[in-house]
This record gives C-alpha cells, sequence and structure tokens, in this order.
C-alpha cells in the first residue's frame, strides 16, 4: 500500500477543482483509510508517515491514499486540499 505523489495533469486538475475542501491547521494525528483518497493540494505542507513510507507533499501536488492505509499526518504548514473519496 503505497501513497503516490506527484504533478497532477490538467484534466485531474480539471477535475478535482469541481470537488469539495478541507482544511487543518498545524498538528499531528492519526489516520485510517478506509476507501481510497485522492487530493490536490491548494495550501500548506504535510509529511505522511505509514509502516511502509514516508512522503511530503505540499501546494500544486496530487495525492493519491490506498484503501486501507494506516498513517499518521504530521500538518507542517495549514493545509487546504479538494480531496475525493473512492475509485
Amino acid at each position: 500500500m503505497l501513497i503516490e505523489v506527484r504533478m497532477p495533469n490538467e484534466e485531474e486538475i480539471s477535475f478535482m477543482t469541481k470537488q469539495p475542501t478541507w482544511s487543518c491547521d498545524s498538528k499531528t494525528f492519526p489516520w485510517t483509510y478506509r476507501e481510497q483518497e485522492t487530493c490536490l493540494i491548494l495550501e500548506g505542507e504535510v509529511n505522511v508517515k505509514s509502516e511502509n513510507q514516508e512522503v511530503s507533499f505540499s501546494a500544486g501536488d496530487f495525492v493519491v491514499f490506498p484503501a486501507g492505509l494506516e498513517c499518521v499526518w504530521e500538518v507542517k504548514e495549514p493545509v487546504k486540499k479538494h480531496y475525493k473519496f473512492g475509485g
């Protein structure tokens, strides 16, 4: 179960900007993904650590979290993202 972090293509940007947003101030918290989440990071800086991987992402990144992933979010700078749950 690996987290995918990359630059989005134009189609992904267009789709994601129509999705709801979520934001969070700087803090650390555990999270479990019951279903896949896709997100487009608008602001902030985050480090996410799972049993097998540690990734960092920030504004402009496209991130895919797999279903079943257990991780810890460390929001270093307040984050805002568009998100979509499900495949």
